[in-house]
């Protein structure tokens, strides 16, 4: 098969071994591969957890067909089914996944190249905001890093999980002017050292309940100021840097429950139980279209260098899909 793999220079598109599906795995032949930011990290030769190094296949999410099941996978999961996946490896003509990482698509017309969007943005922000940020409905809610597809994402889910008040950051003020189309009430600008007084404004000098963090280190202490005494802080990213300046003295007395998430330490059980989650919550506002993500651009497999650099010139809103 054909799968974009790192070298010492880059990717490069080889030829490597078709993947055989362990007992809990499925084998997909696979139609397009979404782009994350950590594929980025690995294109250039570093870890993602347990993935990276010079031979290793990029990719986190994929849709395509069922091909083949391993012996422990569910009967519902059966080959020639449409499905969309979140799994290392991705950006190839064939892939596995953990069984529990797997969702059939909707009997609509939902095409490849969309469902490719989807499997990361769903899991890490249904996670972020219903799961470790706890919002309840009429809650309020900030998304840091907002104009990100995983951002998008958060947005919607918070509205669909009922919150009162969305706010999105950006720092862009051409990206800022389209959360809205997302979910998003008010859009902050980060790049204004004053956004946390915006914050405040917006929630009559209480502070969001809710802020789930793609930013962190140039953010960290506007948000201690810009959340709710007894509010939630998750930390999903660290596109602002992953250390900085903290204020503790702030931390304790606005009483945050600040939390760190990754799925690079979950157990297989644990993703499981986190995409489970996410469908029971959120599959009927994919089903009918209302979860979405805009596409930026697309790119054959065979372009997946171009495709990496399009992303890494940050100049794309929305996601970057391989069709292969």
């Amino acid at each position: 098969m054909k799968a974009a793999v790192v070298i010492k220079s880059g990717v490069e598109i080889r030829d490597m071994p078709e993947p055989r599906p362990k007992p809990n795995e499925v084998l997909v032949r696979v139609r397009a591969a979404g782009l994350n930011r950590a594929d980025l990290a690995v294109a250039s030769g570093h870890a993602h957890g347990s993935v990276g190094g010079v031979g290793t296949i990029v990719g986190m999410e994929f849709a395509g067909e069922v091909t083949e099941v391993g012996a422990e996978v569910p009967n519902s999961i059966r080959p020639g089914m449409r499905v969309m996946a979140s799994s290392a490896a991705g950006y190839a003509e064939y892939a596995v996944a953990d069984w529990g990482r797997v969702s059939c698509l909707p009997n609509s017309n939902m095409g490849w190249v969309q469902a490719a969007t989807l499997p990361i943005a769903l899991q890490t922000m249904h996670d972020a905001v219903v799961t470790n940020g706890a919002l309840k409905p009429g809650q309020s809610i900030l998304i840091q890093g907002a104009s990100s597809g995983v951002g998008l994402m958060g947005m919607q889910v918070a509205k669909a999980m009922g919150a009162g008040l969305v706010l999105g950051s950006s720092s862009s003020a051409e990206r800022r002017a389209r959360l809205a189309e997302f979910g998003c009430d008010v859009a902050v600008d980060t790049s204004d050292a004053g956004w946390p007084d915006r914050v405040l404004e917006a929630t009559g000098g209480r502070g969001v309940d809710v802020i789930v963090d793609q930013v962190s280190a140039s953010v960290a202490n506007g948000n201690l100021r810009a959340c709710a005494i007894l509010g939630r802080i998750v930390n999903v990213g660290r596109l602002g840097g992953a250390r900085g300046e903290f204020d503790f003295d702030l931390h304790a007395m606005r009483r945050i429950n600040y939390i760190g998430v990754t799925f690079r330490t979950r157990s297989v059980e644990e993703v499981r139980e986190i995409n489970h989650r996410m469908r029971a919550d959120l599959w009927p506002a994919v089903e009918s279209g209302k979860l979405r993500l805009p596409l930026d651009r697309t790119f054959p497999l065979a372009d997946a260098a171009a495709a990496l650099a399009h992303m890494k010139s940050n100049a794309h809103f929305g996601k970057i899909v391989l069709e292969c």
